[in-house]
């Protein structure tokens, strides 16, 4: 969802990619459409996640009905596998029509680590003809790591995804010496993200002695529930329901997948490196905007939880930011309040191109030149495709942030959150019960209204008055 709405400056309930498994519909506009029809050539190189990649069945949502019309929404009749597994079992490079939401050039990556498909799986079994050998856990190298979704993979340095992106990335960047059109390259690394199997020497270069837990289980006061159903999951020693719901673990195992983590943000660290090297060598470093954004967070650590879900910790929801700008490469950080949809509104507005009608984000350029203050408040969507933490059905979250408080509110539930992020910054006191509190409680409540009010779609517009 995060990914559509960066694509798009929406939010997830109106673009309509509202968990993993949905897809974004081809009528949507994104901002690199916008680029395109400016003049500028476009390239997504990695993990784009704008169509279902996987070939699981989706968990059925809400009640089974019989009638003769099974959804509010017609089909639409466009093509939503092109980034599904069958495409790429073929040797030959499959080479689907662009552009692909505003983009020429498509370097597919689909999921993460060894497990990795798409264009990178084609190159991969090409490079490699014992291909299988290097893939899943059954061959792994001797490792000393205990964590789940830990396994060493002896998928070379070279041969993994983030090479992958980083040579594609460099050399879609060389193709482009001499031409004098302008570029928007969206290179998108699919780590750090479990499995956590960073490659070569990337894989011991942390020792995890030397993590220190954010909080442990014991730190939380009131402990909400779905922090209790994993510590009940934990002690029953059940593991998770799914490869990709969220799960607590001891503190040894939380320390090696921080250190695992490290190894993999470092490798996309070298890679980066490797790619703006290519712009200095190019002559076109100072005549280009870097922008350097995550998806989502982890709770890597979090009162001992690994993964992500509906929990709506900071650590899940406050991610990197940092735009580097020829007009000035002075580092300087700023406390404004930003949001993904923000970013595509901010791109056309550095490029001298105006949004779309319906654009939800705000161009921070402001910020960029100095400001420090963009937003009051941040509104965060989360739903589920599954039912799982301990929801009764698949958890419905909105969140509202402010420069010191948050409050969540799950739908269905008898329970939510409030949090003062200016004392309690690790959000281990919720305060959804203090009478001290009712006023702030209160306040909140009337700013998530009147943003949830604000999210009506409005586009198209009207043709005419009645």
């Amino acid at each position: 969802p995060n990914r559509a709405s960066l694509m798009t400056g929406r939010m997830p309930s109106v673009h309509g990619l509202r968990y993993n498994g949905c897809l974004l519909s081809e009528r949507a506009n994104t901002f690199v459409d916008v680029l395109r029809a400016g003049g500028y050539a476009t390239a997504t190189i990695g993990k784009s996640h704008l169509q279902p990649f996987t070939d699981f069945e989706a968990e059925k949502q809400g009640e089974e009905l019989n009638g003769p019309i099974a959804e509010a929404w017609k089909p639409d009749q466009g093509d939503y596998g092109r980034e599904e597994p069958e495409r790429y079992l073929g040797g030959d490079h499959f080479d689907f029509p662009t552009p692909y939401y505003g983009f020429d050039h498509v370097d597919m990556v689909t999921g993460h680590g060894d497990r990795a498909g798409g264009h990178y799986r084609q190159w991969f079994k090409k490079k490699h003809p014992n291909w299988l050998n290097l893939i899943d856990p059954d061959n792994q190298l001797p490792h000393r790591f205990t964590c789940p979704q830990a396994y060493r993979t002896p998928i070379p340095e070279d041969s993994y995804p983030s090479a992958y992106i980083r040579d594609n990335a460099k050399s879609y960047l060389k193709s482009r010496k001499g031409i004098e059109q302008p570029f928007f390259a969206f290179v998108s690394f699919a780590d750090p993200h479990h499995p956590f199997n960073p490659p070569g020497k990337y894989w011991d270069m942390y020792d995890p002695d030397e993590f220190v837990l954010p909080t442990r289980f014991e730190d939380c006061r009131m402990p909400p529930p779905p922090l209790m159903d994993a510590r009940k999951t934990f002690e029953a020693g059940l593991g998770q329901k799914t490869p990709q719901t969220s799960f607590m673990t001891t503190d040894r195992e939380v320390r090696e997948a921080m250190a695992l983590t490290a190894g993999m943000i470092t490798m996309i660290d070298d890679a980066v490196g490797e790619i703006i090297q290519t712009l200095k060598d190019m002559g076109q470093y100072e005549n280009t905007v870097i922008v350097f954004n995550a998806d989502h967070g982890d709770y890597m650590g979090d009162f001992n939880m690994l993964l992500k879900g509906a929990w709506a910790l900071r650590s899940i929801n406050r991610v990197p930011l940092i735009w580097s700008d020829p007009a000035s490469r002075q580092g300087r950080s700023t406390p404004a309040l930003a949001s993904t949809i923000d970013i595509s509104a901010t791109i056309l507005d550095r490029a001298g191109l105006d949004p779309y009608f319906g654009m939800q984000g705000i161009s921070f350029m402001a910020c960029v030149e100095g400001a420090r203050k963009h937003r009051d408040s941040l509104l965060i969507e989360y739903n589920d495709g599954l039912t799982r933490m301990g929801f009764d059905r698949p958890a419905r979250v909105r969140t509202i942030v402010t420069a010191d408080w948050q409050l969540s509110v799950y739908n269905g539930q008898d329970w939510g959150e409030l949090y003062d992020l200016k004392n309690d910054p690790k959000q281990t006191t919720n305060l959804w019960d203090s009478r001290d509190h009712m006023d702030t409680k209160s306040k909140l409540f009337e700013i998530l209204t009147s943003q949830l009010i604000a999210q009506m779609d409005e586009s198209p517009r009207a043709s005419r008055m009645a």
